[in-house]
């Protein structure tokens, strides 16, 4: 059973920045993708990042330019730095992993930027 632990949430102000670390029990290139997705208040979950078996990086039109995905398979961990956040950026932010047709989902991690 594949587990997912996220890390690095909390309150941040508009402008600042926050690093979400995604702690994986193997390691993430044996994942077909893995990157970040998050849920705002009412809104459906939608991509904010990810890596894809192809082996490139996608992101959300909204985050480009100011997140980062990147990994250190040393800790089999996947992080997102966030930089210039605004307060539409807050969300919990939910780790993945696809395994071909299988989509594993960490807890979550709440991210509140205030104005």
């Amino acid at each position: 059973q594949v587990q997912l632990v996220e890390s690095g949430g909390g309150l941040a102000q508009a402008g600042g920045s926050l690093r979400l670390s995604c702690a994986a029990s193997r390691n993430t290139f044996s994942f077909s993708a893995m990157g970040w997705y998050r849920q705002a208040p009412g809104k459906q979950r939608e991509l904010v990042a990810v890596f894809t078996a192809g082996g490139m990086t996608n992101y959300a039109d909204s985050v480009k330019g100011r997140f980062t995905l990147s990994r250190d398979n040393a800790f089999n961990t996947v992080y997102l730095q966030m930089n210039r956040l605004s307060p539409e950026d807050t969300a919990v932010y939910y780790c993945n992993a696809r395994d071909l047709t299988i989509d594993y989902w960490g807890k979550g991690t709440l991210v509140t930027v205030s104005s």
